[in-house]
């Protein structure tokens, strides 16, 4: 541009306009990635490993300032089902773990030849067990080698943060304004607000039996109490609810609301209870003691009190030392301390018992809600434990059987250094679920049904944490929603469970929120699982970009033999003489 007739600060004036204008122009047009990846969980880290590899420009972005989600924020006790069904880069993870703990000198409070775990087989070529610190290392590693760009630090602005055209997402906006082009989306989070927010039909709760022909779902409080013998999250003894013993019009004590059973087979809202997997351990020079939350109140932890030194039977279980008794349900009651199952005498700590880490009914609205409804469960959660753990090992109402054991445990100090030695990362088991192209249902999980377009394999039970508290007909307290139902052999995962309708969204692919029911969500919602999906993802972004088609269309043959090279399982054979079939 030339300024034949201006003076020299006409020339200054109009060329600072042209440089804005310029900048204006670059920030209204971002650089357009291949892939955009939402969400550093596990599968996001993967996707965007796997999209990196297949030499596809990728962006990783992570609303938080950590990768691996749950695997690095505490589970660190993997859940895998069937050990044959995790391949590719999943697997490669948990060798790559392997390898760290063949290292002699990262064992800092245990000697390699003591650790013990009933879930680690030394002659295996992958290692599940492992420390949260040392699985963020791990993924780190695995983005840089991969040379993929990662922003930390950016949340989706909920309201407008999708830009559309027709059925294609063009860019996602951040709160902070920054806006990030692609040609393919892949919503990573547990939470699925890409997905959300672009229009894809999903659900939250639990649907009705019916829905989906599916017994088990719904409402299930008669099936909890019809069961033999009751399983580590019921209520072994009974409970009075109310602030007042047997005085309904004083109201209920915290953590139950005032409602009964309901009816069965039902749909409602409920979500599985939520927690944090903390990192705990024995060893005095690396125990952190427990913290006490600035709202502490023992007044929370009533129901708790009330349970723990109950000797009155329910009326379904007439014998209240079953879980005494019984070898498995011993610990039942209130599994604290923890048992060892992590290398360097720590333990990956989850809820165990009616009252206990879960905060039975506090995740209700964290699925749909803001980011500011979401902070405040996440502190609510963060205040329950943490009050529960102060609570058991302080309060001299405790018997001395459960608060003499809790003195000898802390918070490991060598984990999470940068938040208090407390997990970063809530456990969402469980939030928003697409309503995609095929949903999984209970049906494929037991085998009567199979896919076929498998991109991955589930293995784990059917697994649901209770979702509310009820007051049972003789007024006690109730849990209800606990689900633990086995899966005979590993069931394929259909590739059109990770994609849209289309005419909702044609380029975006959910690995983590994915299109299955409540019931099914239970055996598909484990790390793992996430990881492989996470690749398989990825993997179909690209071909859909080399063939320029929408994410549904693109050939199965041809994304069946890519995932194949790369090492992916898409059945497995339970037979001792073929355990891995492709």
């Amino acid at each position: 541009m030339s300024f034949p007739r201006c003076t020299p600060i006409l020339k200054a004036i109009a060329l600072a306009l042209t440089l804005s204008f310029q900048a204006m122009n670059a920030a209204d047009s971002p650089r357009t990635y291949d892939v955009v990846v939402y969400g550093g969980t596990s599968g996001g880290v993967v996707a965007a490993v796997q999209a990196a590899r297949l030499k596809a420009s990728v962006l990783l972005i992570e609303p938080g300032q950590h990768l691996g989600g749950l695997t690095s924020g505490g589970l660190g006790a993997t859940d895998f089902g069937h050990p044959d069904s995790i391949g590719g880069i999943s697997r490669e993870f948990y060798r790559r773990v392997k390898r760290y703990y063949a290292e002699p000198v990262v064992w800092k409070h245990e000697k390699p030849g003591d650790y013990r775990s009933h879930r680690h087989d030394p002659a295996a070529d992958v290692m599940f067990h492992f420390e949260p610190r040392v699985a963020e290392r791990i993924y780190r590693e695995m983005v840089q080698e991969a040379g993929v760009e990662v922003v930390y630090g950016e949340r989706l602005e909920l309201r407008r943060g999708v830009e559309k055209a027709g059925t294609e997402i063009r860019s996602l906006t951040m709160e902070s304004g920054r806006r990030f082009a692609g040609k393919v989306f892949i919503d990573a989070t547990y939470e699925g607000d890409v997905m959300a927010k672009a229009g894809v039909s999903y659900t939250v709760g639990r649907e009705a039996a019916a829905t989906y022909g599916e017994p088990k779902n719904g409402n299930q409080w008669r099936h909890m109490r019809e069961r033999p013998r009751p399983v580590g999250h019921d209520f072994f003894r009974a409970v009075d609810p109310y602030v007042r013993p047997g005085d309904p019009k004083s109201g209920t004590i915290f953590g139950v609301p005032a409602e009964g059973a309901g009816e069965v087979g039902t749909a409602d809202g409920h979500v599985q209870a939520y927690c944090f997997r903390l990192c705990l351990t024995d060893v005095p020079e690396n125990r952190a003691p427990w913290p006490k939350p600035a709202d502490y109140d023992p007044a929370r932890y009533e129901l708790l009190l009330r349970y723990l030194n109950s000797t009155k039977p329910l009326p379904d279980w007439p014998n209240p030392r079953d879980e005494i008794e019984h070898p498995v349900l011993g610990r039942s009651l209130l599994d604290l301390p923890p048992v060892v199952i992590m290398p360097n005498r720590k333990s990956d700590s989850n809820t165990k018992g009616a009252v206990s880490f879960n905060l039975v009914g506090g995740s209700r609205d964290y699925p749909d809600g803001d980011h500011a409804t979401r902070e405040r469960i996440f502190r609510e959660h963060v205040s329950w434990q943490q009050g529960l753990c102060w609570f058991v090992a302080n309060d001299p109402r405790v018997p001395e059987k459960y608060r003499a054991p809790m003195r000898n445990w802390g918070l490991a100090k060598d984990e999470f250094t940068g938040t208090g030695h407390w997990p970063h990362q809530l456990y969402v088991r469980e939030a928003r679920r697409m309503v995609g192209a095929f949903v999984m249902r209970q049906q494929v999980c037991e085998g009567t049904e199979s896919v076929a377009d498998p991109v991955g394999c589930g293995s784990y039970t059917m697994d649901s944490h209770n979702v509310r508290r009820y007051i049972d007909e003789h007024g006690y307290v109730r849990n209800e929603g606990t689900l633990g139902m086995p899966v005979k052999t590993p069931y394929g995962i259909s590739f059109r469970a990770l994609t849209p309708k289309r005419n909702e969204c044609t380029n975006l692919l959910v690995p983590v929120c994915i299109s299955a029911s409540h019931v099914v969500y239970g055996s598909m919602r484990m790390e793992p699982v996430f990881m492989v999906l996470g690749q398989s993802a990825a993997t179909a972004a690209v071909q859909a970009i080399a063939t320029r088609s929408a994410v549904q269309d693109i050939s199965y043959p041809d994304l069946r033999a890519a995932l194949l090279r790369d090492g992916q399982v898409l059945g497995v054979s339970t037979s001792k003489t073929d355990a891995r079939k492709r």
